[in-house]
Order: structure tokens, then C-alpha cells, then sequence
């Protein structure tokens, strides 16, 4: 089962007004046990589930429901009426308004440019259900693999959907180039279906109708607006292959970049930590879930093998272009998934802005793309994208590959000078 945990004391977007330690709550803090919320997204009900566990704010623990996974959170604020659930590794909270047993109010990003208005949602206690307490006989099974083409307005995205049904119950994930969507949790009622999720990242709405057994129809609902989509079951549906979409351009055998770690400190490859080392080098966004999955592998897997020779540099690529609010919301990453590797610097949250950071890549596609750097310094493979353990066997596919391109890297004789130029 998989488990986050948004750790941090950190409360200071609540406003510097809110005197927590001097003023006393009169509402009682909310019901312990399984809730069932709703947003609302472009006029459509988006469905999740989260449980509470403490009678007091200031102790409680709100847990996420996705399929089996529980994204934990804590440092619940309440002043009065009012609850505050921090979202701290996505920087976000919810708002909400003590409404007898319920719970009315907004999901709210935080430090955005603009100010947020959020997306409003209610919440009721004692309810377990997602999408319906009453069940009518599917009308077909939809586990296994899809072909899905999501039709966005300039072009037609397709993916993989990978699904598990048992009875109406339905989980699984789409898996696209750049990553996946992650767990997904819904219903199979008579010839129609729903998914959603809510992971602290926003939420996520699919719904459609079955045509037959082996064709789907149906729509993403975001706060953009819908996605038409339809899909076409295929035991061989697949992507492309990972490690073909991104490579270096002509001329170009290794990585050169110097960017700054969160001291303010500059950070290279030809710096003397990573010579004659095999280097993983991904880059990432601490508001990316697909890289947070990544850094929750990659965390633990460093800890259990940087003694073999090999280093981990993380270049993150942020929402703003400022180095002080870069640090606080990579900090909060290091703190959240224990990173001891070196995160960097490296500039905006921009597929351009990085590909022309890293003009030694044909093209950043994809925040994460992982770039593996042989003992001699030359660029090994590259992978976009990251396969997540939503995707259950994808995803231990991926950390066997993972493994075994390390290994062989390791096996290799290190450099006997120093890095090259980047050429």
C-alpha cells in the first residue's frame, strides 16, 4: 500500500492574523472515520474519499483514499469554524467551513501568481462510498489494457489505459509518455463508467460509456474543460519506447551544466563528487506527481547504494524563477521523501525554459526525464517520463530495468582524467 506522508511546521500561509496558540475553538473539531467529498469541476461532481484520524486539529491525521493509496496529512489548523488541511508537499490547503457534520469549502494552490480562487467541494462523514451506494450489474468486464486517444483541441494524445474490474468496482491508471495519471478509483454502473482521484495535486474526473465489450467512449473532465476520449481494448496496446523520445544531438556525447544547489553553491557533472562515478541525473519539479513518485524511489534507493559509486543529481525546474521560493518548496521535498542526493536550481517550470537550459538534449519532453551518465562521463540512456507504482507491474518493470542499466554502468572502468567539454 502506498503511503505519503506532508510533513512540515511550516503553516505560515495561513496568515500571520491567525494567533493559534492564544485563542480558544469553540466548534467541535470534526468526526473521526471515513468521509465521502465531492468537487465541483466545470459542473461535473468529481468524487473522492479521505479519513480522519484524532479528535483535535492540532494531533488529527487526514488520510487521502485512492484505490491503495493513502496520502497522509497533518498540521490541521482550526480557528473557530473554520478547518485548514495543509497540502504541504503540493503547496496547497484546503478551506473549509464547519457546517454542523459537514464540510463546505475550497482547494486552494498556494503562492501561485495570480491569486487562486480554488475549487469548491463538500464533505459529509460516515460515508464510504465514491460514486454511488446503489449498483447495477456492469454491463461488460474492463480489466486489462486500452488503447486511448484523449482528444485535446490542437492534437490527439494516446495512451494506455490499464484497468482492473472486480464486480462494479474499478481501479487502474493511463499511462502516457510522460508519466501516468496515477491511482484511479471508480464504479462500473450498467454501460457506464467513472474514475476519479484527488492526491493534493487537483483533481481528476473520467467518465464514459461502454460500447461494446471492446470499445469505449467518453470524456477528462478538468477545470479547462471536458477532453473527449474514446479507447479500443488491445492485450498489446503500448507506448513508445521510452528511451527513444529524448537523446542528445548530433556531436554531443555528455551533459554539461553548472547550476546552484539550495546553499547558493555551484553544482557540475566535471565537479570532482561525481568523476569517475556512474551518475543518475533527472529532471524534475517538486509540483510534479509523476517526479514525486520518482524521488520517492529514488530517495531510498540512493541511501541503499551510494557507497557503490554511483550519485544522484536532481535539476529542478520550479513555478517561479526565484531561487528563495525554489529552496522552500525543494526543502519540503528533501523533508517529505528523506533526499540526501543534490537537488539544483535550475531554472522555471518550462519544457522550453529546460531544453534551453540543457541544449545538449534534443528536447525536454517530460518533467521527469532521467539521464543515466556512464563512469567516463558520456550520456548512457535517457528516459522520459517516469512509470509509477500505480501502474503495479510497469511500475516494477521499470525498477528491474532501473537496476540492472545501474549495475552495468558500475561494471564499466571509471575515466582516467577529467570530464570532457560536453562535446
Amino acid at each position: 500500500m502506498k503511503h505519503l506522508r506532508a510533513t512540515t511546521s511550516c503553516l505560515l500561509f495561513l496568515g500571520g492574523a491567525l494567533a493559534y496558540s492564544s485563542f480558544v475553538t469553540k466548534t467541535p473539531f470534526v468526526k473521526e472515520g471515513a468521509w465521502r467529498a465531492a468537487f465541483t469541476v466545470a459542473g461535473s461532481e468529481v468524487p473522492f474519499n479521505f479519513e480522519v484520524r484524532g479528535t483535535r486539529a492540532e494531533d488529527a491525521r487526514v488520510y487521502l483514499l485512492n484505490a491503495t493509496e493513502r496520502v497522509e496529512l497533518d498540521h490541521l489548523v482550526q480557528r473557530n469554524d473554520s478547518l485548514f488541511i495543509p497540502i504541504e508537499i503540493y503547496d496547497a490547503v484546503l478551506e473549509a467551513k464547519i457546517d454542523g457534520n459537514a464540510l463546505t469549502g475550497v482547494y486552494r494552490r498556494l503562492h501561485t501568481n495570480q491569486p487562486d480562487p480554488g475549487i469548491p467541494f463538500r464533505a459529509e462523514p460516515g460515508k464510504k462510498y465514491r460514486f454511488t451506494e446503489k449498483n447495477v450489474a456492469p454491463a461488460a468486464d474492463l480489466s486489462g489494457k486500452w488503447d486511448l486517444n484523449l482528444h485535446n483541441p490542437a492534437e490527439v494524445n494516446r495512451t494506455v489505459g490499464v484497468f482492473e474490474q472486480k464486480g462494479n468496482y474499478l481501479t487502474g491508471t493511463i499511462m502516457t509518455t510522460t508519466g501516468d495519471y496515477r491511482y484511479l478509483e471508480g464504479t462500473v454502473q450498467g454501460n457506464e463508467f467513472f474514475l476519479s482521484a484527488f492526491s493534493g495535486s487537483g483533481p481528476t474526473l473520467i467518465r464514459g460509456k461502454i460500447g461494446d465489450a471492446n470499445r469505449l467512449t467518453g470524456e477528462f473532465v478538468t477545470g479547462r474543460g471536458n477532453i473527449p476520449l474514446d479507447a479500443t481494448r488491445n492485450d498489446q496496446a503500448a507506448l513508445p519506447d521510452p528511451y527513444a523520445l529524448t537523446y542528445l544531438k548530433e556531436g554531443y556525447t555528455t551533459l554539461d551544466f553548472t547550476f546552484p544547489d539550495l546553499a547558493g553553491k555551484p553544482v557540475s557533472l566535471k565537479d570532482p563528487k561525481y568523476v569517475g562515478k556512474v551518475v543518475v541525473v533527472t529532471i524534475l519539479g517538486s509540483w510534479c506527481p509523476n517526479c514525486l513518485d520518482e524521488a520517492a524511489f529514488l530517495a531510498p534507493w540512493y541511501q541503499a547504494n551510494r557507497d557503490r559509486g554511483v550519485e544522484i543529481i536532481g535539476l529542478a525546474f520550479e513555478r517561479k524563477n526565484d531561487p528563495v521560493f525554489a529552496k522552500a518548496r525543494l526543502d519540503k521535498l528533501k523533508e517529505r521523501f528523506g533526499v540526501e542526493y543534490d537537488l539544483l536550481f535550475a531554472g522555471l517550470a518550462d519544457k522550453q525554459a529546460a531544453s534551453e537550459a540543457l541544449p545538449a538534449l534534443s528536447k525536454v519532453l517530460s518533467f521527469p526525464t532521467t539521464i543515466f551518465v556512464d563512469r567516463q562521463g558520456k550520456v548512457s540512456k535517457i528516459h522520459t517520463g517516469f512509470t509509477g507504482p500505480a501502474t503495479g507491474r510497469y511500475y516494477e518493470d521499470y525498477v528491474r530495468e532501473f537496476n540492472a542499466d545501474v549495475d552495468h554502468l558500475l561494471n564499466q572502468k571509471p575515466a582516467t582524467g577529467s570530464v570532457g567539454s560536453g562535446r
